[in-house]
């Protein structure tokens, strides 16, 4: 469905996309009840790597820090 804090999330991550694969949730759909139920009011979450990140909008200091985290471990 149409949510506008999620685009302009996705919006803000763009000249990231080559260094993660994002994978959106619609936190509507019957099979994931338990997310809805989780963060109904708390639109959009972003986890990294499985774990929560941050919630609402992008804090993309905190993006940047955890994203660069995860490559080092990577290399």
């Amino acid at each position: 469905k149409p949510c506008p804090l999620c685009d302009e999330a996705k919006e803000v991550l763009e000249p990231y996309k080559r260094r993660f694969i994002l994978q959106e949730v619609d936190i509507t759909l019957p099979e994931n009840s338990v997310w809805y139920a989780k963060y109904k009011y708390d639109i959009p979450v972003f986890h990294l790597n499985g774990k929560f990140l941050m919630k609402h909008q992008v804090d993309i200091q905190k993006f940047e820090d955890q994203l660069m985290k995860l490559e080092l471990q990577n290399d």
